[in-house]
């Protein structure tokens, strides 16, 4: 879903392997003004980064990666089968799989490989990523897959909380064509923001080796500097508001609904399914802020920092480093751990998964019981005339 903006993140600065600079007092950033957004890693020959966070994002992204990919595969297939699509939350959550998938693989897959592969390896592994044209469409659909996955949890809160505050509302809102309306806006949304972004990048050439990077244009920096950071508070703290307000509201609202319940003892099937899914909503929502923030508030303590290009010591940057390794391993969660959330707190999911793997070993034993009824019934027919 978010930051790690490509050309912006912190990986070990290729400017530092030929240009880096001693200090006594202060470390700076050992790369020219138009180069020192390419961020801070080695930011003198003094300074190292811990292997412990490079290794841990390194080994787990990967696990992160496979394990996401199926999940979002396997909750993708649940929800289109002709049971789930009949309910509006599921257009959204189908959307959000594919939107999951798509971050999974053009942008936590190239992160792993970027910052992940080539630091540890000491090698530049894929250099077909860092060429003009992927290097611009890997960048547009990393950051419209973000965007698309994280306001997708934010329309999919409000349209939880319309059905359970404004209940008399719900038929003429949260119905499937108007969530299929709502995801399809949310798709064009996305492609429009985030097709800026490739304009400002273009592949440079760094070093005495020549090494292509897709980087920032050095005319252009500040421009990214800037739609940076208002694309991380369009897609962390302004969603965290949003889900986190309409939550409180959501829950709140329950528990009154729950007393009325229990003393008139009226429940039917479809108000079951109702609140399983807004139990997965308020699971979903809760992952999703508590993944995203320690992440946010690093990359957000780091970037400052690069801006200003001025360090207290080596140990510190060594350590924030450290920190922005791990929380940006526990926020590439946010696209694996949604299909175990649906399995524990949805049975109707759980129901639907198992059908779904039934379904289809019938249909097979089925398949093979026919063919082996036609080849019998063959040997034993005589061979036509003909």
């Amino acid at each position: 879903m978010l930051l790690s903006f490509q050309g912006n993140d912190t990986q070990i600065d290729p400017c530092s392997k030929f240009n880096s600079t001693n200090s006594t007092n202060s470390t700076q950033v050992a790369c020219n003004d138009d180069n020192f957004l390419l961020s801070f890693g080695k930011l003198n020959n003094s300074t190292e980064i811990s292997h412990v966070g490079l290794v841990f994002f390194t080994y787990l992204t990967p696990i992160i990666f496979i394990v996401g990919i199926v999940g979002n595969v396997l909750s993708l297939m649940v929800f289109v089968t002709k049971n789930m699509r009949k309910l509006s939350a599921s257009v959204y959550l189908a959307a959000l799989s594919t939107a999951d998938l798509l971050a999974l693989i053009f942008f936590v897959l190239i992160e792993w490989v970027k910052r992940g592969l080539r630091e540890e390896f000491r090698s530049n592994i894929a250099e077909f990523l860092d060429v003009n044209g992927i290097c611009q469409l890997t960048i547009f659909l990393s950051y419209a897959s973000r965007f698309l996955s994280t306001w997708l949890v934010a329309s999919f809160t409000l349209e939880r909380y319309i059905g359970i505050c404004h209940p008399l509302k719900r038929r003429d809102i949260c119905d499937i064509n108007s969530s299929k309306k709502i995801v399809a806006i949310l798709v064009l949304i996305s492609i429009c923001i985030s097709s800026i972004r490739p304009w400002l990048n273009e592949v440079r050439h760094i070093g005495p080796d020549r090494t292509p990077w897709c980087l920032p244009k050095t005319d252009l920096v500040t421009i990214s500097f800037i739609y940076d950071c208002v694309f991380a508070v369009c897609i962390t703290f302004l969603p965290f508001l949003v889900i986190t307000t309409l939550n409180i509201l959501i829950i709140r609202t329950l528990i009154k609904r729950n007393r009325r319940h229990r003393k008139c003892n009226f429940i039917t099937e479809e108000s079951i399914i109702r609140f399983e899914f807004t139990v997965i909503l308020i699971t979903i929502s809760i992952c999703f802020i508590a993944f995203n923030s320690p992440y946010a508030v690093v990359w957000f303590k780091q970037f400052h920092q690069t801006r200003t290009k001025t360090f207290s010591s080596g140990s510190k940057v060594d350590t924030l480093q450290n920190i922005l390794f791990f929380t940006k391993t526990a926020y590439f969660l946010n696209y694996c751990i949604n299909f175990f959330l649906y399995s524990v707190t949805g049975a109707y999911f759980r129901k639907e998964l198992k059908a779904l793997f039934t379904y289809r070993r019938k249909v097979k034993e089925n398949y093979q019981r026919c063919s082996v009824q036609n080849s019998h019934h063959s040997s034993t027919t005589p061979n036509s005339w003909m």
